[in-house]
């Protein structure tokens, strides 16, 4: 899903939300997690997950193309942790639509052997 995929369920789910009234709802909600992540805070989204900061330390890397090692620097990074009803979720979904594909297998091999 994209940002504008977003913002079209936003405007069809909420008949009173014009198109640019979900594009800026979802514009402000990114901005306000994307700068509670700067200042290092931490966002947690009940049912849905939270996003953190990890550092990554310093470390010796290497050039592919001429293999010499090369110092990389500290970094911080997002990380996002999903919570244990998404995990479920999708878990679940993903179960469900397995079995699917294992039937349609099962029905379609039992069509072409007969």
């Amino acid at each position: 899903m994209t940002r504008s995929d977003l913002v079209e369920e936003l405007a069809a789910r909420f008949a009173q939300l014009t198109h640019r009234d979900a594009e800026y709802a979802v514009k402000t909600i990114l901005d306000a997690m994307s700068d509670a992540l700067v200042r290092g805070h931490r966002i947690e989204i009940r049912g849905f997950g939270s996003f953190s900061v990890n550092r990554r330390p310093p470390r010796i890397g290497r050039n592919p193309r001429s293999g010499e090692s090369v110092q990389i620097p500290e970094k911080r990074v997002p990380h996002f942790k999903p919570g244990k009803a998404l995990r479920e979720a999708v878990d679940a979904k993903t179960a469900e639509l397995d079995a699917g594909k294992e039937a349609k297998a099962v029905k379609a091999s039992k069509a072409s052997s007969a």
